[in-house]
């Protein structure tokens, strides 16, 4: 492991090391949940990272999602710039596209490539105008042979799930890739939705909380195939597979291969900060939280211990509701609000991820939840719609689409 070279804005070095951070691992499966409040209260508390395993989601299927990945981004690089990833964050982002941590990513980007797929609403429909809501972008069926076999293959272990008669019914109307995604999508979103039920009871708040439809009832759900090409990281020059940064959202589900490179820091305000590698585990999702629970928890679950911002401020619209009236107001509050700090080192070896991102709706009302409040707590950050956000943090670490159009012209 390369040293760690210095760093800007007066921040100590970050130190090498090989450590392996000790996560606690909850079992969806386990009939006793008290102990698994307590491990999730337990983690969130200490670092907002944990690990689920029995989930649902057997590992044959995620091994033949991880070899339709592979297959995908093994295609040329002009036949995967078919699919660029358009205003609404669907298809293909190159390496280099996404900028995460510009203070140390000095004139570089991330040395990962990634392929976002997200809620699927046709063209027409009125809920298709909302920013991270619309049509697919996929891949022609005849650029890549032979995924048809595997995604009927899929399609029909789908219809052992409670969706199944939507696809059984309406098959005709998507390619059989388009079937398998979409159901990778609702498993996905299964499993997020029990872990936010845990979550809650952690919170002291019903079990259904994050159910109700302006949460996750009608969610902002993003699926994300990421692969890095084998660049070794070089922290010195600013060069990592993904630079630091926290999540935006709720939750976030990861899958991995089995290659070393994601790192978190527990304590974001250490100088040096120490980072730990999260170790992969077969069979099992790393669950981390993202930047809206911190926001929603107070800090409670803030992840890192110390909660610190921005000396840059930026207005930002909150809408806020009372019971007669919506009235829009601008505030000046830091640019942005942190969760668990995480990145990924490169060291020579490809490596395959699958993100699944867990948001609220779009018109969600961010604001402190009344059990993390009190007069000697009150609430840290105003609330904030949460398609509001999220556009910001998306144009904030993703390089503008004009920058793609000047070069192909």
């Amino acid at each position: 492991m390369e040293k760690q070279g210095p760093v800007k804005n007066g921040a100590e070095p970050c130190p090498a090391t090989n450590r392996v951070s000790l996560l606690n691992c909850i079992d969806l499966s386990s009939p006793d949940i008290h102990q698994s409040v307590s491990l999730i209260k337990q983690a969130c508390l200490d670092c907002g990272f944990f690990y689920v395993i029995n989930h649902g989601i057997s590992q044959e299927f995620m091994d033949e999602v991880f070899g339709m990945s592979k297959r995908f981004f093994e295609l040329p690089l002009n036949e995967k710039m078919k699919l660029l990833r358009n205003e609404k964050h669907r298809g293909y982002t190159p390496v280099l596209d996404e900028l995460l941590d510009p203070d140390n990513q000095v004139h570089v980007g991330d040395y990962k490539e990634g392929y976002y797929i997200g809620v699927e609403v046709p063209e027409g429909d009125p809920e298709a105008e909302k920013p991270f809501y619309g049509p697919n972008v996929w891949p022609a069926p005849d650029v890549l042979p032979g995924w048809r076999d595997t995604m009927e293959r899929f399609h029909r272990e789908a219809l052992v799930s409670d969706t199944k008669g939507y696809f059984t019914v309406y098959s005709f109307l998507f390619s059989t890739i388009e079937i398998y995604l979409i159901y990778y999508l609702c498993a996905f979103r299964e499993v997020a939705k029990a872990v936010a039920r845990i979550i809650a009871l952690a919170l002291d708040l019903e079990v259904d909380f994050f159910d109700k439809p302006e949460m996750l009832g009608e969610p902002i759900a993003t699926l994300r195939l990421l692969h890095y090409e084998g660049q070794v990281s070089d922290p010195v020059k600013g060069i990592y597979g993904a630079g630091a940064h926290s999540d935006f959202g709720l939750i976030t589900l990861l899958a991995t291969d089995d290659v070393l490179g994601l790192q978190i820091c527990k304590d974001k305000g250490a100088k040096p900060q120490i980072w730990e590698y999260v170790a992969p585990v077969k069979g099992s999702f790393i669950v981390n939280l993202g930047d809206m629970l911190e926001r929603w928890s107070n800090c409670i679950f803030n992840s890192g211990r110390l909660t610190w911002y921005k000396e840059v401020e930026k207005v930002i619209i909150a809408e806020y509701t009372t019971l007669s009236t919506s009235v829009v107001v601008v505030i000046l509050l830091p640019l942005l609000v942190w969760s668990t700090l995480h990145r990924v080192l490169g060291n020579g070896r490809e490596r395959y991820s699958i993100a699944y991102f867990v948001e609220p709706s779009h018109d969600c009302l961010v604001e402190c939840l009344p059990t993390c409040k009190s007069e000697k707590n009150p609430p840290k950050f105003p609330p904030v719609k949460c398609g509001t956000y999220l556009c910001q943090r998306y144009k904030d670490t993703h390089a503008d689409l004009n920058v793609y159009n000047k070069l192909q012209n």
